[in-house]
């Protein structure tokens, strides 16, 4: 599990393609300081396994469902990514619960710059648009945020100078892909809608 807080702008330094998979290695000195074969790593908001470590660098297997369903398969080396370790119990949940399991990929739109911060469009997959919701949360790429407008088919998100300077989201430019996740507390609960169990006055079946 996740925050949604990157940790580490990082990089591709190397990409094998394999028959069904492709093989990443990437560095990340923070993030792989305490990392070991088995851990976890988010990487532009996918969750990776970390195989092996060395010298500030990690690699991980990216299967094929993965390269189909994230925007994994367009990096290459040299690509910037956004790096997070799992969240640790007891401590502080900056952004929201997060699993690093994208549901989608969006692509950035428009980009209007301000004083302060900048807003950007993103394209919203049909199949995501009813869990993404004016001032709820949504992550881009690994990155919690919250969304300013909703609508059918894009969200818009307004990015302080922190995030444009720690994350590739300050990269980005339009029509370039970006990850989606959203929360995940959404989809359960319409889930137990659909099966007609209302959450909020449910009460446990007696054994």
């Amino acid at each position: 599990m996740f925050t949604g807080i990157v940790e580490e702008l990082g990089e591709v330094t190397a990409v094998e393609e394999l028959r069904d998979a492709s093989r990443f290695r990437l560095r990340g000195p923070l993030v792989t300081e305490d990392a070991k074969h088995g851990d976890s790593i988010a990487v532009n908001g996918v969750c990776l396994t970390v195989v092996d470590t060395a010298d500030g660098e990690f690699t991980a297997d990216v299967m094929a469902e993965t390269l189909k369903r994230s925007s994994l398969g367009a990096l290459g080396t040299g690509s910037r990514v956004n790096l997070e370790r799992p969240m640790a119990l007891g401590g502080r949940l900056g952004g929201h619960l997060v699993q690093g399991h994208v549901d989608g990929t969006g692509t950035i739109l428009e980009r209007t710059p301000s004083e302060h911060w900048e807003l950007v469009k993103v394209s919203l997959p049909a199949q995501l648009s009813r869990y993404v919701v004016e001032k709820g949360s949504i992550t881009v790429d690994g990155v919690s945020l919250t969304v300013v407008d909703a609508a059918a088919d894009h969200f818009t998100i307004s990015l302080i100078p922190t995030t444009l300077a720690l994350t590739t989201l300050g990269l980005k430019q339009p029509g370039d892909p970006v990850n989606l996740e959203v929360d995940v507390l959404a989809k359960y609960v319409e889930r137990l809608l659909a099966a007609g169990v209302d959450p909020l006055h449910a009460k446990e079946t007696p054994a």
